[in-house]
């Protein structure tokens, strides 16, 4: 038998998976989320497509952009500021 403090530490990280994988953006094919500098398709219907299954997607995409980190224009701060 489990203990109680078992379980609601595997439902607290559950959840906690579960609200991260929300936020991220993933691929409409294969459903993985694309990698930090990798190049996805943009399609005019919302979807995304990671460089893996855009020949597999078909259509002409609307836009192509690269994936940056999420922590990107808040790690690195402005050379003017850093001087003043």
């Amino acid at each position: 038998m489990r203990r109680p403090i078992e379980d609601l530490g595997r439902r607290l990280l559950r959840t906690g998976v579960q609200r991260l994988a929300a936020d991220r953006d993933t691929c409409s094919v294969c459903h993985r989320t694309p990698l930090v500098g990798e190049h996805v398709a943009l399609y005019a219907n919302g979807t995304v497509a990671c460089a893996l299954c855009r020949a597999v997607k078909g259509g002409e995409p609307e836009q192509i952009r690269v994936v940056h980190h999420s922590e990107l224009g808040h790690a690195v701060k402005p050379l003017a500021r850093i001087a003043a």
